[in-house]
């Protein structure tokens, strides 16, 4: 076996180079043309579909719901805050829903997970999408963390919930040759200081969803969306504090934000659901975060450095002391780059 893998060390290197130089311009040029050819037949309809969408009561899910509702689908619309699910339920209807519905659920639950899907049967007798859009974030060093299985409730409403979920609407969404789509995003490569529990959560969800698609095959479409920085609660400063509590904190969001443009929600949600009704695999918001995922692959060791220099304060230092803040600091650059909705009161903390 030792002598075996000697020898696939050996050629593996070589003989991926000659296949990836042989193969890879026909690839793309099928690729390209399938692109054309779903262009000239026209996307997929959303009209009339049946949709679940968790964390649907504020951000990225929240906007998905509006986009949906604009294009004809049925929602269900999944979170834990009872009112605001009502209120966008309603909004969803003025906007061109035929009907939609909330269900008070914490993804984290697996029988509210069930739930979810049981009602969406009970309702409409079928499943056409999943958008597993549930999240939370942290903002800590993981050596803030006093008691470290606090952050583990990050792991089980990032990750678990959308696996939960997934499981249970598996059966249904083959029976309509539905799709999933996994809300993942481009922390899951990148490595920003004070989110590693939140990043790896992402990671796992473009692992667990990447594996999903080779075992469900063809039946269930699969695209996993990576968004950057996007008008959401996360962006308005809230974050799993170490001390195991909610929290809104507008200057560690500028650390952590800094000058990176935040996107509009709307505008998101509709390049998201677009590229789903193309049949994307991926789909990155905005799209010239693709390029970080270059740098990391090709030279990652200049990616930690330039992070490092760019989050991290001297030693002693508060983290507002970071490089990150003092520019964001400088006149007229926060005006820039932060839209006015993410200074718009009353983010809740629960």
């Amino acid at each position: 076996m030792d002598l075996l893998n000697k020898m696939l060390n050996i050629v593996a290197l070589p003989f991926s180079l000659f296949s990836l130089c042989l193969l890879l311009p026909p690839f793309h040029f099928f690729k390209f043309a399938l692109s054309i050819l779903s262009s000239i037949s026209g996307q997929d309809v959303v009209a009339g579909k049946v949709v679940i969408i968790t964390g649907a009561s504020s951000g990225i899910g929240e906007q998905l719901a509006y986009e949906y509702a604009r294009r004809g689908a049925c929602l269900v619309l999944a979170a834990r805050r009872e009112k605001s699910l009502r209120e966008i339920a309603n909004r969803c209807l003025e906007l061109g829903s035929p009907d939609s519905i909330s269900v008070t659920a914490d993804v984290s639950n697996v029988d509210d997970c069930k739930r979810i899907v049981e009602s969406t049967i009970t309702r409409y007798g079928r499943l056409d999408h999943l958008v597993s859009n549930a999240g939370i974030t942290s903002i800590s060093m993981l050596e803030d963390y006093e008691d470290i299985t606090i952050a583990t409730s990050i792991m089980d409403i990032n990750f678990w919930g959308a696996a939960y979920i997934t499981r249970f609407a598996i059966p249904h969404l083959r029976n309509t040759r539905g799709k999933i789509i996994a809300m993942s995003s481009s922390a899951s490569w990148l490595p920003t200081p004070r989110m590693s529990i939140y990043n790896a959560s992402k990671a796992a969800m473009v692992a667990f969803f990447e594996t999903l698609r080779v075992e469900l095959g063809s039946d269930i479409q699969i695209t996993i969306a990576t968004p950057g920085f996007v008008e959401s609660e996360m962006t308005k400063g809230k974050h799993l504090a170490p001390e195991g509590l909610m929290n809104v904190d507008v200057n560690m969001r500028d650390v952590q934000v800094s000058v990176l443009p935040i996107a509009s929600g709307q505008s998101c949600a509709k390049a998201i659901i677009d590229s789903v009704c193309r049949g994307d695999r991926y789909v990155t918001e905005p799209t010239w975060y693709r390029v970080s995922g270059w740098w990391k692959a090709f030279a990652p060791e200049l990616v930690d450095w330039l992070f490092s220099v760019f989050y991290i304060a001297k030693l002693g230092d508060s983290p507002t002391d970071s490089l990150s803040k003092k520019i964001l600091d400088l006149p007229g650059l926060r005006a820039l780059v932060y839209p006015s909705s993410v200074y718009s009161p009353g983010v809740k903390t629960k």
